[in-house]
């Protein structure tokens, strides 16, 4: 059968007349019909190169993408080099928020005296990620590696534990804030119930298991009226859902503890400030507006009574931290199999020193050399709690902690790296 090139080249009623140059004109035929046919599998062949080419670009940057990002060769090798230990006896320590506030000033303080550290964070938006990412930087320029991941993606969880044996596990990833939950309470359940089941199944099934370090909160204490606070004091009056979930913490915890021998210490943080702070937090936000000239709103307890809150600089914060995981008791437990008298702590990390929050302005004030605009209400139902104050008896005896930072001085540090960081007008042309 004729192909249609070769019906277009034949004349119309073939047969009917004779020419001389018939046999000349079917070999230019044949020519130009093979050369067609060539030329068009050449256009074929160009098409399927150019196609395949395509396609491989596309595989090479997914594969250079999936090494980068998580699961791939690339990544692995990131995770065990910034899990890699550098002293004698040296921990690999696996901690959650690494690019929160906390999280950052612990993962420097380790890294610096050699232990292997990997971080992970999931980057959410509660505050400026802008400051997490920042975060982020000054750790990768000490080599620390964040992976960035939810702590309730149990299948990634799984795979640090895989590739590096964790001795230790810092648990400081969590949904922050007391007024926030009343806009937002599903978060906290995910953040701090949820995610902290999973990290916990983890490590449950990792073998050899890590002993493991996590931040409960003085919230805890909630409507208690006794003063300072103390870890035998009653918890179970919240007066926030943040408050509730993390006393949830604390006896889901103790629950592990209890059944899979699990080595657990819980530290309860009392309002934690510095450089490099949670931009939510009060002393935070009163350095913003006070700058822009802003005023700012200072809540009174009943009676007209000032709030207080005992301040605790973030480096005496980490030296708790540090210290918990120095004293922690590892567990000989393995897979989920139980081992006998496994360590369960629970520990106050304050400063122990009360300072009510009209002296904490002034001593901004001081510092900024701006006189602050006030606002002066009483404290509405959102959680808040008129006092906090820590009894450190325990810490003090067990773990040989000292806070030594005053609100003086930690406050100075703190607004000598926000204008450093900010610079003195920040955010003002948006106000």
């Amino acid at each position: 059968m004729p192909s249609i090139s070769e019906e277009l080249l034949l004349p119309s009623t073939p047969g009917k007349f004779k020419d001389k140059s018939h046999a000349m004109h079917r070999q230019f035929y044949r020519c130009f019909a093979s050369t067609s046919t060539m030329f068009l599998w050449a256009l074929f062949l160009v098409a399927l190169t150019a196609s395949y080419l395509s396609f491989q670009s596309f595989v090479d940057s997914g594969n250079k993408y999936f090494s980068a990002a998580r699961g791939g060769v690339h990544w692995e090798k990131q995770v065990k080099t910034s899990a890699r230990v550098h002293r004698r006896n040296g921990f690999s320590v696996l901690v959650t928020g690494a690019a929160g506030f906390v999280g950052s000033h612990v993962s420097l303080s380790l890294k610096k005296r050699g232990d292997g550290v990997v971080g992970l964070d999931n980057f959410n938006n509660y505050y400026d990620p802008a400051l997490k990412k920042a975060r982020k930087k000054l750790l990768n320029s000490q080599n620390i590696f964040i992976v960035e991941g939810d702590v309730n993606d149990a299948r990634m969880i799984a795979r640090l534990f895989e590739i590096v044996p964790f001795t230790h596990v810092m648990h400081l990833a969590a949904q922050a804030g007391v007024r926030y939950a009343i806009e937002n309470p599903h978060s906290y359940v995910h953040s701090n119930i949820a995610g902290l089941v999973t990290l916990l199944e983890a490590c449950k099934n990792a073998d050899p298991q890590p002993a493991i370090v996590w931040a409960s909160s003085s919230s805890v204490y909630g409507l208690n009226e006794k003063a300072p606070f103390s870890e035998s004091d009653r918890t179970d009056q919240p007066a926030s859902l943040y408050a509730a979930t993390k006393k949830a913490g604390e006896e889901i915890t103790h629950t592990y503890n209890h059944i899979y021998g699990l080595s657990i210490t819980g530290l309860r943080f009392f309002t934690v400030y510095g450089p490099w702070g949670r931009p939510d937090m009060a002393y935070f936000s009163f350095t913003r507006n006070i700058l822009q000239g802003k005023p700012i709103t200072i809540y009174r307890g009943k009676n007209r009574v000032d709030l207080a809150r005992d301040f605790t600089y973030i480096d005496d914060i980490v030296k708790g931290c540090v210290a918990s995981l120095d004293t922690a008791k590892k567990s000989t437990g393995s897979g989920g199999k139980k081992r006998a008298a496994a360590q369960y702590r629970i520990y106050n990390l304050g400063n122990t020193s009360p300072v009510t929050v009209p002296m904490m302005v002034g001593i901004l004030e001081r510092h900024l050399q701006v006189k602050a605009k006030k606002n002066a209400i009483t404290m509405p139902g959102n959680g808040d709690v008129p006092f906090t104050h820590a009894n450190i008896s325990l810490a003090r005896r067990e773990l040989g902690y000292r806070p030594t930072t005053d609100l003086q001085t930690g406050l100075k540090k703190f607004v000598k790296w926000y204008l450093s960081y900010y610079g003195y007008n920040h955010g003002k042309s948006s106000s």
